[in-house]
């Protein structure tokens, strides 16, 4: 199993920045992939932002050259910094993982509990 714990988000005003942390542990094998998604009041999950182990990067339009996600694989730890911050990525933000439990395992989904990151003045 692996645990996700997501930290960092808070009250901003329009035009400043976060950084979210999401720091995976548990028993597992190999985190293949993580990344954010967020929810806004009355609407559907979207992606924000992933990363492979890799380092190879994709990002939702909406969010393009505002918003940078990294990750740390030595601690299995993913951070999404936010610039630029606009009253409509007010959300709740959720981490993702997809990971191996042990060597010839499928890969597993992962969710955290989602942190609330609220955008206004």
């Amino acid at each position: 199993q692996v645990q996700l714990v997501e930290s960092g988000g808070g009250l901003v005003q329009p035009g400043g920045s976060l950084r979210l942390s999401c720091a995976a542990s548990g028993s597992f094998f190999n985190i293949n992939a993580m990344g954010w998604y967020r929810q806004a009041p009355g609407k559907q999950r979207e992606l924000v932002a992933t990363i492979t182990s890799g380092g190879n990067t994709n990002y939702a339009d909406s969010v393009k050259g505002r918003f940078t996600i990294s990750r740390d694989n030595a601690k299995n730890t993913a951070y999404l910094q936010m610039n630029s911050l606009k009253p409509e990525d007010t959300a709740v933000y959720y981490c993702h993982a997809l990971a191996y439990r042990y060597i010839g395992d499928r890969l597993h989904d992962y969710w955290g509990q989602g942190t609330q990151v609220t955008v206004s003045s």
